[in-house]
């Protein structure tokens, strides 16, 4: 009777509703979101993409240290996911870090390899026509504050006034020594100090000379020196000196676009007191910024720097390139903009290589390589056809050997195969998730997983009818003992998977990605689907007969043992009638 109980008390068309609805409310995302695109994103192998070799150079022309590729490359593959771009690999080859991504985010891979080092700088003089030459040295003893810019530095024009405290951008400040247009060769040249590397490779030793040279002209505490350098520098040649200013010395530097020049004086800020950064749009609705938020300390010496030089200018200064050079207008100790010529993209990409930290190394970027996906999609084709084979014989078997059970384990893989296409998709839409070979790997051997879960059901409930039950009493009591076991087993997958994706990089993440993910829907396929078809099949006079089900012999089985299980009361019967006697 608790059998029967227990039968009634199952209602196989609210799992099938349950399960209907979730396939309702995936397509309807696909559908009406996503602008139309209804494939899944695919991975480098499947639709080809960009390769970009960063080449890592030192000051002293060594190999650089292999913990310091090591931390490189962690932080890019930091950058590679706020990118939002999977299925992207980032792989050391010696020196060189390679990066691939997949689809067209290979521009983006380009800016990945940006050493990113911050630091805030006080503009001492500037900005400065970047083809303006000077005839005139500084006057001994001559007061930085006392001298008056020429006629010929007029400000520039004000752009939108900076929040927080923060005003005109890169406004003329008073000059170390005057400038005015070159009459005259300067008594004493000094070497250009913007040589360029005359494609020398970056681990060269003449690269490190050059850095020394550099460091001797554009980081002298020299005035005339530091003028002649202001005025000889070349912003339109490669800069060996990138990523390896030093910090505690002045600084001639070029802007970020190239038109003006800059003498900066010592950093007293440094970009590791960053806490986080957001592209924004500016508040003006003109163009785009760049919000940083300090550490504590950073925010504290931000705040103290501003107090005390209110009405002067402020450098950003990254990679040896000066960002914007704003004026400081009153005390800032809040969120503090950084501002320049950005477009979106530009001022996210900036945000993005800030918020994961600087590279402890300077990388020479490389061109970009496009990669081909001729080889990916042999491989593909030859797997699907091997996955392919894999399903007709699975499916043979089942049909051979279930017969309308076997049935319902295809429409089972079918139903399965529909939710994992809508949830590619949408997982492709919302983390940029792209399907590559290992992936397909990992679903193909998910079938076989999904096709466990059926035959553990399935010869549970031919146990049950064999011990003397109908196929429709069999149905909840084999249920109840088989969904544990299946419990247990994708519980063991699940794991196995998670942890292979936490310890594993590269394309072995994907496989692991997919296997556990095809692990989790075949718990909701066996549990809304199988099991609930089964019991309608169970109650069904014509459908549930057992030789159409499969279960013919194991009937037979158990018609047997019920018919003995009679025989063997009437004997205990008869012997307790005559015992009493």
């Amino acid at each position: 009777m608790a059998t029967s109980s227990g039968q009634q008390h199952v209602r196989p068309w609210r799992y099938l509703t349950a399960f209907a609805g979730i396939v309702v409310v995936l397509y309807a995302l696909v559908f009406l979101t996503g602008g139309g695109n209804l494939t899944p994103k695919l991975g480098i192998d499947l639709q080809g993409g960009t390769r970009v070799t960063l080449t890592a150079r030192t000051t002293d022309g060594q190999p650089p240290p292999r913990d310091q590729l090591i931390q490189a490359q962690d932080i890019i593959e930091q950058r590679v996911n706020g990118l939002g771009v999977s299925g992207a690999e980032v792989q050391l080859d010696g020196s060189n870090i390679v990066i691939t991504v997949p689809g067209d985010a290979g521009e983006q891979a380009r800016s990945l390899g940006q050493t990113a080092q911050l630091r805030f700088r006080e503009v001492l003089q500037g900005p400065v026509p970047a083809n303006q030459a000077a005839g005139q040295q500084p006057a001994p003893g001559q007061d930085a504050q006392s001298s008056q810019a020429p006629a010929s530095q007029a400000p520039a024009s004000p752009a939108p006034a900076q929040p927080q405290g923060m005003g005109e951008q890169s406004r003329s400040v008073a000059p170390v020594a005057q400038v005015s247009p070159l009459q005259d060769p300067p008594p004493t040249p000094v070497p250009s100090p913007t040589p360029s590397p005359g494609g020398l490779a970056p681990d060269d030793p003449r690269v490190a000379a050059e850095v020394t040279k550099l460091r001797e002209t554009r980081q002298s505490t020299d005035q005339a020196t530091q003028l002649q350098a202001l005025l000889s520098l070349n912003c339109g040649a490669p800069d060996p000196l990138q990523g390896y200013d030093d910090p505690t010395r002045p600084l001639v530097a070029c802007s970020e676009d190239g038109q003006n020049k800059y003498l900066l004086g010592p950093s007293f800020l440094e970009g590791t007191e960053i806490a986080s950064a957001q592209a924004q749009q500016n508040q003006q609705g003109v163009g785009w910024v760049v919000g940083l938020t300090f550490k504590p300390q950073g925010a504290d010496t931000w705040g103290r720097y501003t107090t005390e030089n209110v009405g002067k200018n402020v450098a950003f200064v990254l990679d040896g390139d000066v960002v914007s050079a704003p004026s400081i207008n009153q005390p800032i100790f809040g969120q503090t903009q950084i501002s320049g010529q950005f477009n979106q993209d530009r001022a996210q990409q900036l945000a993005q290589v800030l918020r994961y930290g600087s590279l402890p190394l300077s990388f020479d970027s490389g061109n970009a390589q496009t990669v081909s996906a001729s080889l990916g999609l042999a491989s593909l084709e030859a797997g699907l056809i091997a996955g392919a084979v894999g399903l007709v014989l699975v499916f043979a078997y089942c049909l051979f050997y279930y017969r309308l059970l076997g049935i319902l384990t295809i429409l089972s893989l079918a139903l399965s195969g529909l939710v994992v296409y809508a949830v590619l998709i949408l997982l492709g839409r919302w983390i940029g998730f792209t399907l590559d070979l290992a992936g397909v790997a990992g679903f193909i051997i998910a079938i076989g997983i999904t096709a466990d879960s059926f035959v553990i059901f399935f010869e549970r409930l031919k146990d049950e009818m064999r011990e003397g039950r109908t196929f429709r009493s069999a149905v909840p009591r084999s249920w109840e003992r088989a969904r544990r076991t299946i419990l247990t087993a994708d519980a063991v997958s699940f794991l196995a998977a998670a942890v292979l994706y936490i310890l594993a990089v590269g394309e072995v993440r994907g496989f692991a990605f997919t296997l556990g993910m095809s692990t989790v829907l075949d718990l909701v396929v066996v549990f809304l689907v199988t099991f609930p078809l089964v019991v309608l099949i169970s109650r069904s006079t014509s459908l549930g007969r057992p030789g159409l089900s499969g279960l013919g012999a194991v009937d037979r089985i158990g018609s047997r043992h019920r018919r003995a299980k009679p025989a063997v009361g009437r004997r205990a019967a008869t012997t307790g009638k005559g015992a009493g006697a």
